[in-house]
Order: C-alpha cells, then structure tokens, then sequence
C-alpha cells in the first residue's frame, strides 16, 4: 500500500479543511442548539441548505461514490475517500453537508448498482442532487434482526402491485422532512433457500398504511431532525415496479450496501477520535491541579500517547480494508471490513471517554466535542451489525483459513 496521498486527494483535503474551517465549525454549537430545541424538534437548521450549495458548488459533493459508478462517480476509490470522510466526521452531522452522510450514501449505491433505469431517474438523481433524503428499513422490534433471515415484514404480491405488511423500528431519518423514500428489506416467501426469502423495494413515504408508532431516543437524544423512528406498515401498496433486482434478491443487495456504509462510518469515528484527542492535549495544557499541569502527570501523559497509538492502529487499518475493497471487491474484503467495524467505534469510545475525564465534569456537557463522540461511537457497535455478529463471522472465517495452512 502506498501511504502517501496522491496529488488529487491532498488538494480535495486542503480544500475540504479550508471549507470545514470557513462553514462549518462556526456555525456547530448554533446548528446542534436549534435541533436541542424541543421547539424544533424534526426540523431542519435552517443554514443547511445554503453550506450544502456552497459544498456542492466547489465540488466538495457526492466524493463517497466510487469510481466504477462511472458517470453517477465523482472518481474517488475508496483509499482516496477515507482521508475525506475523516475530516467530514470530525463535526457529526457534517457529512450531509457535502451529500456524503448515511442512510442515504448506502442507498445511493444500492439504486447506482442494482436499480432499474426508472429508478434512478425518479430517486437516486434527485438524492445524487441533495434535494431528497432517505431510509434504510430493515431491523424489527419482534425478532432478533442481528440475524436478518429473521426479518418477518412480509412484501406480497397482489395483481401489480406488492402489499407489505410488518413493523419496523430504528429506521434513522424516518422523521426529517426531506425524507421521501425508504428502501425496505422484507419477506417475500418462496420455496427457495434461507438467503432467497427476502427483497428489498422502494416505498415513497407519503405511501398510505405508514404510520410513525413513536421515536427512540439514542442515550436521551433525540437525534434531530431525522431520528430513528418505529414505523406500523398496514397493508402498504406499491407498484411491482418498485422492487430492486428481483424477488428472493434482498441478502445480495444488503451485502453490496452494508460493506461500504460500515467502513464509512468508520472513517468519521476516527476524525471524531482525532478531535477529541486534539482536544484532550490542550485541555491538559492549560489546566493545573494540585500545583502542577496535567500535561505534566504521568498517567496523562500515557492516557494521550495510547490514544494517539489507537487512532494510528485504526486509521492504517481502515486504509488496508479500503484499499482491499478497491483492488478486490466488497466481498473479498468483508473480514478486513468487519474487523475495523469493531475496532474503530470501540477505539474512538476510548479515546473519547479519556478525553471528557481530563474536562472533569463538564466533559460531559456538549460544550466540548468528546462527549458526542463517545455517544455516536457507543451506539455505532450496534448500527449496521452489533459487534458479537461481526466477531463471530470474522472468528468463523479466519478459523476455516488458518487451520487449512501447515503449521511450521
């Protein structure tokens, strides 16, 4: 692997940094006071369609689609991208910003690589625009979705239409009103395989038979203006046309949506780490207790070079797992992407967790970045997979590899 960024990407980080400093960092305490607001709860800052304009403007814009998209592709590869994404994620919320923020990235590529020349044109040109947001509706409250082949809404075919029926719950961005499509995983029975039982299909949110049941609080946030909301799908009628791919093709869409989203959200974390360990260094640079700095303790001093060691460990292994998407495919790559969809929310949960103790006690406040990254990052080993199911498929996997090589 080549360490050193290419000629592209250290301008587009230049320009990314410049763009962070001049439109984003001023305006994060007004923007996240506004969605604290019970006032304004499920609605939007009002600010954040003008920096999306500037972002897309100077091309700052939709840079989370690969190269081999082709024309819907900015031309990044993923290695090129994750220095990007790092310094998006080190505001969290930043990312739409510059059209590169989930749910919609992954859904984004499901509709660029599996959906129909109809579909693209009706939903992912107006999402590749920013003018629509949308959904990715899989998990259930009444089974346990870690294991998807559990998912029970059922997507039934009746003369042209499919009718579904389930309930669905932490559907992130179910409550903004920009959001005008989900993309639904949901059963479709048939005599076929395990894997072969669901579909996913495209539902416009004004669908009649939606109901919003409640939303769920992440930690007593709210998580304003999107949420993630508990949805009742009571008879929903959409035409067949709406179906991605093709009846019992849902488990092969998920793993082309879910390799990329779980790697990005890694890339933001480690900006989020990153932030709070710049923040944790001058904290203690400038507080005394009991007559002597805290950069001058020793069991400081080892809490910042363990936390700069962990970020290392978890940028360089973002970037192998990147770059072996790239050369290899998603598929090929799934254990370096699972192992790092493990390590970096726990590692930036530590280092965020270092950094709000050496505030005392207003690190837990939001008056400074730590403790924001330390939420995100907790309910991030359960988003897109929780850690058991990633440590168990990883363990499988390299158990059956390695046992298989001569000991020597």
């Amino acid at each position: 692997m080549d360490f050193e960024y290419s000629d592209k990407v250290k301008a587009l980080r230049a320009q990314l940094m410049d763009f962070m400093d001049a439109h984003v960092y001023p305006i994060e305490k007004e923007r996240d006071h506004f969605h604290h607001d019970p006032a304004n709860q499920w609605q939007r800052w009002p600010g954040t369609e003008e920096i999306k304009a500037k972002a897309k403007a100077a091309g700052l814009w939709n840079l989370f689609l690969p190269h081999e998209y082709g024309a819907w592709s900015p031309g990044l590869t993923n290695l090129e991208y994750a220095p990007l994404a790092e310094i998006m994620g080190r505001v969290i919320g930043a990312s739409e910003y510059f059209n590169c923020s989930a749910p919609d990235t992954g859904n984004m590529e499901v509709l660029a690589r599996y959906g129909s020349p109809e579909q693209q044109e009706q939903w992912l040109k107006p999402l590749l625009a920013g003018e629509i947001r949308s959904c990715y509706v899989m998990t259930e409250p009444d089974v346990a979705s870690s294991d998807a082949t559990n998912v029970a809404t059922t997507i039934i075919a009746d003369g042209d239409d499919y009718v579904i029926n389930g309930r669905k719950w932490w559907i992130s961005g179910a409550l903004d009103p920009l959001t005008k499509v989900f993309i639904l995983l949901g059963r479709t029975p048939n005599d076929g395989a395990r894997h072969q039982q669901h579909s996913q299909i495209l539902i416009p949110a004004d669908t009649p038979g939606i109901t919003i049941v409640r939303p769920l609080d992440v930690l007593h946030s709210q998580h304003s203006p999107g949420g993630h909301a508990e949805l009742l799908f009571e008879n929903v009628r959409v035409p067949k046309a709406n179906l991605i791919l093709g009846e019992g093709r849902g488990f092969e869409i998920a793993q082309g949506r879910l390799g990329p989203g779980r790697i990005h959200h890694c890339m933001r974390t480690i900006g989020q780490a990153q932030r709070a360990l710049e923040y944790m260094a001058h904290r203690v640079s400038n507080r005394t207790a009991f007559g002597r700095k805290l950069a001058d303790q020793g069991s400081i001093r080892q809490d910042v070079a363990w936390s700069f060691c962990e970020i290392e460990q978890a940028r360089l292994l973002t970037l192998k797992a990147a770059d072996a998407m790239d050369r290899h495919g998603n598929k090929v790559a799934k254990d370096l992407i699972a192992a790092i969809k493990v390590v970096a929310p726990r590692m930036t949960q530590t280092v965020a967790d270092r950094a709000m103790q050496v505030f005392g006690g207003i690190g837990v406040a939001s008056d400074f970045p730590p403790a924001a990254a330390f939420i995100n990052a907790r309910y991030l080993r359960l988003a897109d997979g929780p850690d058991e199911v990633h440590l168990a498929q990883l363990g499988k996997q390299k158990i059956a590899e390695l046992s298989a090589l001569p000991l020597r």
